[in-house]
């Protein structure tokens, strides 16, 4: 279903298109200067398999920028400030008190801005083949074909396609021209890049204090490698995610690589909350135990080697789906493991996809694995990377009474995953050692 345009005004009076699809913590994507149109992107299949994965676990935010889609074009102010009134005002309008942003390219400056303007309100930040904003890009390419905008607008809108696909791209550069041309008028175009590629925030990068990861595509030249060390280099803490790859389309290539390395980012813990060494308080998470039934048996069964050989291919089957489902691996305990998702139903579907997987693997093996699992959700306490408090220990001690192929989950969990599609069988209260009052448990149908 085509996502529902809303509309959010500026404060110098400015109306900005957006939309938001998906639940959980929200993350806003920023257009690329004005190469942006929210409805035909919905409409590419590029573009909206992008969102959907995204929207999996986060609630989507997109908007398009002044001049540009389906926001007010009539306008001349393209400057850094009137950018960011944008932002402001997509996020004042969805009444969001902290997101996370993520920044592609030519709107890499503008989100550093923002960073160092409104530390309060950003959870994390994303820059994706972004610049720092200096003579290097002022310089490069961009400034290169600025001149065709007036002589060709469609040379001009093929060469960015390619730029945006890689160059290796033949009819998908095509129809993404034409998506191009459709996003913008070429004066607005010619004002918004020739502002955009003057911008400089060299001197804002030490006061991001936001949590930053800069993406980059290894072979994207456009903005080189180097620039993308130099940014990470120049913000406090940040870190380099590079990914193979020419294009600056993260659904182009390995887009699971750059769906879970954004994921990976945005499920770890707020370091900005607390110093190394010192707990804080993480936020809402869901934590998941696993542990392999009779483990004690079935290595006096097989002895240590061979042992080890079935329990390294169960380590295997569960960093896999973890990767996969973006949960955040915590520790193992030789036949278990401890994981962190920023979404319950993240987790919920990590654990059946790690059920059935052990199910398909033990119709074609003599020695079957079982793995029992427990999730809790609540607000953990982070220290030296481990996590700690009583929803976590809650989560252990449901693991520890499942049954080997279950899944049991706290009220917590079945309150969160309300309406999602989930099969939840009530097991009623259930005493958990060191807990004082019985607690309701489910279990999670995941066979068929």
């Amino acid at each position: 279903m085509e996502p529902r345009i809303q509309y959010a005004t500026t404060a110098d009076g400015v109306n900005i298109a957006l939309f938001a699809v998906g639940e959980g913590a929200p993350l806003v994507q920023m257009p690329i200067g004005p190469f942006s149109h929210t409805q035909a992107e919905w409409g590419m299949a590029g573009f909206r398999a992008w969102y959907q994965r995204l929207a999996e676990t986060q609630r989507i935010i997109r908007y398009d920028g002044r001049g540009s889609g389906l926001s007010q074009r009539d306008v001349a102010d393209f400057s850094i400030g009137a950018l960011l009134m944008d932002l402001e005002a997509v996020v004042d309008h969805l009444r969001l008190e902290r997101f996370a942003l993520l920044a592609p390219m030519l709107a890499g400056p503008v989100a550093v801005a923002y960073a160092a303007r409104h530390p309060d309100r950003l959870s994390h930040l994303f820059l994706w083949c972004s610049p720092r904003g200096d003579d290097h890009f002022g310089q490069g390419p961009m400034q290169s074909i600025q001149s065709l905008i007036k002589a060709d607008w469609a040379l001009y809108t093929e060469t960015l396609a390619h730029v945006f696909l890689g160059w290796s791209a033949g009819e998908p550069a095509r129809d993404v021209a034409a998506y191009l041309r459709g996003c913008a008028a070429p004066e607005a175009a010619e004002q918004a890049v020739g502002a955009a590629i003057k911008f400089d925030v060299v001197n804002l990068l030490k006061s991001v204090k936001t949590p930053t990861v800069v993406g980059h595509r290894q072979q994207f030249s456009w903005v080189d490698l180097n620039a993308a060390r130099v940014l990470a280099a120049g913000i406090p803490d940040a870190k380099l995610a590079i990914l193979e790859g020419e294009s600056l389309a993260p659904w182009v290539g390995d887009m699971d690589a750059a769906v879970n390395t954004l994921s990976e980012f945005l499920t770890e813990a707020d370091v900005g909350a607390a110093d190394a060494g010192q707990a804080a308080a993480t936020g809402l998470r869901t934590v998941l135990f696993t542990d392999v039934e009779d483990s004690t048996a079935f290595t006096r069964r097989l002895g240590d080697a061979a042992a080890r050989d079935v329990m390294r291919e169960h380590e295997r089957i569960v960093r896999e789906a973890l990767k996969e489902h973006g949960g955040v691996e915590i520790k193992t305990m030789g036949d278990g493991f401890m994981a962190s998702f920023g979404s319950a139903a993240r987790a919920l579907e990590c654990a059946i996809a790690m059920q059935r997987t052990f199910e398909s693997r033990n119709e074609e093996m003599d020695e079957p694995l079982r793995i029992r699992v427990g999730l809790n959700v609540g607000e953990p306490i982070t220290e030296d990377e481990d996590l700690f408090g009583t929803v976590v220990i809650m989560a252990a001690r449901i693991a520890a009474i499942a049954a080997g192929g279950e899944i049991l989950v706290s009220e917590g969990v079945r309150q969160v995953v309300a309406g999602k599609g989930f099969l939840l069988a009530d097991r009623g209260e259930t005493a958990l050692r060191g807990f004082e009052d019985p607690v309701r448990l489910y279990a999670v149908g995941w066979q068929g």
